[in-house]
């Protein structure tokens, strides 16, 4: 399977509709015969843009051009017997957004959905079709029993212990980072990182935004991998990662892979004009090709 974690377009979210559908042929023009695997793309602040703009009218046009996705750029599925999850993390930026209410809601059902398939139960349909209540729930599932989660910004590294007896919207009292562009240092808040490991326990966590490769485990457990940028208009040296899945065990083999540097092809093309601007010339050249028949 490939997963895209976002930013397929450099500008995409200044883009009008219809040129944005010619960057989305171009996407697929890319993949080439890689299109052929199962495909999934999260979104990504470059394709939705920041808060401000972000609307589920807005999301939902971008998401139903992409696989998976639902009105608010967030998809469930499964590959054998792993389980992913992806959810808008630019969304879960925002204040009182309703793509974020959206988001909100995906994180919750997947949540129960976890819960139920745990403890062994048939799944009541009208558990999962109430109105979700968005606090702290206690969650008995253990850490890493969860869903492979995608993100396109890493999560917060300054987690807390969270407060169930505290405030019943867990994302009350978060710095409004929404406004302006994001810069590479951006993550979720702490309290949206909690909310994520405690709703939904995740096995790993996959995300992007940085350009930078980066394994690291986060104090519960939790192991996220940060995925380079693979485009040279990013970095020198861009790449990509190979998970495997083990069948009956839960750890996840991570290999990263880095394409070869843009100044070293440069390098290589330049050297290679040189020697054959030289050849030319040596050939060309009247008293060159006579020493050449002497010899000969």
């Amino acid at each position: 399977m490939l997963l895209v974690l976002g930013d397929i377009s450099a500008r995409g979210h200044h883009l009008r509709r219809s040129e944005y559908v010619s960057v989305i042929r171009q996407f697929h023009r890319v993949l080439g015969p890689f299109l052929d695997l199962p495909l999934h793309v999260v979104l990504g602040d470059r394709d939705v843009g920041v808060c401000d703009g972000l609307s589920e009218d807005s999301v939902g046009w971008i998401a139903r051009r992409l696989p998976g996705l639902d009105s608010a750029g967030c998809g469930a599925f499964e590959i054998g017997n792993v389980s992913f999850v992806s959810l808008n993390a630019v969304a879960l930026l925002c204040g009182n957004s309703e793509v974020r209410f959206s988001v909100e809601k995906a994180v919750e059902r997947e949540s129960v959905d976890f819960r139920v398939e745990n403890e062994g139960g048939s799944g009541d349909r009208e558990r999962k079709e109430r109105v979700y209540e968005f606090g702290w729930r206690e969650n008995a599932m253990a850490s890493g029993s969860g869903p492979v989660v995608l993100l396109h910004f890493p999560l917060s590294r300054n987690v807390t212990t969270p407060d169930f007896g505290g405030s019943p919207n867990v994302f009350d009292g978060r710095e409004d980072v929404g406004r302006g562009p994001y810069d590479l240092l951006q993550k979720l808040p702490p309290n949206a990182t909690e909310y994520i490991f405690q709703a939904l326990k995740p096995r790993i966590v996959f995300s992007a935004h940085t350009q930078e490769f980066y394994d690291h485990f986060h104090p519960d457990g939790t192991r996220e991998v940060t995925v380079p940028a693979m485009t040279w208009n990013a970095r020198d040296d861009p790449g990509f990662v190979i998970a495997t899945f083990r069948r009956n065990e839960g750890a996840v083999s991570i290999s990263y892979c880095s394409l070869a540097r843009e100044s070293h092809i440069l390098v290589a093309y330049a050297s290679l004009l040189i020697l054959s601007v030289s050849m030319l010339a040596f050939s060309s050249t009247p008293s060159l090709r006579s020493f050449k028949t002497m010899i000969t």
